[in-house]
């Protein structure tokens, strides 16, 4: 299973942060390290999960600047998924740091 999740993220490294998953639902991830948000802007098609990894050694979160979501307090290795249904900008931020600023671009569904 390890190796399956570690084959996953390569992928997602390798194509810009987004993989499909074998279900054919779109994910794509972000790093929380250093104090920042990587990618800071990650463009993704509706219906996308995007998984939230914090890589610090300090908790974060990850928050919605509307409020609509909220990660709660995410500890060093800790992760969070959110679902992207609708297209639209969505800005976050950390609300422990919140000079850590994030944006996820959603785009039309996937033909």
């Amino acid at each position: 299973m390890k190796r399956i999740i570690a084959a996953a993220m390569g992928l997602a490294l390798a194509t810009g942060g987004v993989a499909l998953a074998q279900s054919g639902v779109p994910n794509a991830s972000v790093a929380i390290a250093s104090y920042t948000f990587a990618p800071p802007t990650l463009t993704v098609p509706a219906g996308t999960t995007v998984r939230f990894r914090n890589d610090d050694p300090d908790p974060h979160t990850v928050t919605a600047d509307d409020g609509s979501w909220d990660s709660g307090g995410l500890e060093a290795g800790n992760t969070f998924q959110h679902t992207f249904a609708k297209p639209g900008t969505y800005t976050y931020a950390c609300a422990l740091h919140p000079w850590m600023r994030g944006t996820v671009v959603v785009t039309g569904r996937r033909s």
